[in-house]
């Protein structure tokens, strides 16, 4: 089992019970060091005191696992997803319909491999997006199978 997995299995019964969300998991390496980050979210946002709460509990139950899931050094953060959340779940994406969004592709559609703007449309196999090109306003419908990689964004 990866650490992933069962971090996903130590944290779910935390989130539980106090309501809150996982985003995302991730346990990567940086430089010399690991890192283990869980991005949680609540309905009207997360707070620090809330991400405390949830780290201390999850440490606790990571030091009490033998054997060790983690057995190398790591630095464990618990934060929220930020206002550029991803979108991986069909939750995420049900919820940013109607929203700016960032979308990144495996290959080129139209020439490009990322596009920005507003999620108009959504079904199980395709979105529909509204963006700008130059000052033109276009409209681009992208098979989800060739999403890469999808996040709320901050329209300036």
């Amino acid at each position: 089992m990866s650490v992933v997995e069962t971090v996903t299995k130590l944290v779910t019964p935390i989130l539980d019970d106090h309501h809150f969300e996982l985003v995302d998991i991730e346990f990567v390496k940086e430089g010399k060091s690991w890192y283990l980050r869980v991005f949680i979210d609540k309905e009207g946002g997360i707070n620090i005191e809330e991400c405390a709460l949830v780290s201390d509990q999850l440490s606790e139950k990571l030091d009490n696992c033998d054997p060790d899931p983690i057995p190398q050094a790591y630095y464990l953060e618990v934060s929220s997803p930020g206002a550029e959340r991803p979108l991986k779940k069909e939750k995420d994406y049900e919820r940013a319909l109607n929203s700016y969004i960032n979308v990144s592709l495996y290959q080129q559609l139209d020439g490009k491999k990322v596009y920005e703007g507003t999620m108009t449309a959504l079904s199980k196999d395709e979105l529909t997006l509204e963006y700008m090109d130059k000052t033109r306003k276009k409209t681009i419908t992208i098979p989800r199978k060739q999403i890469a990689k999808a996040r709320l964004a901050i329209k300036f």
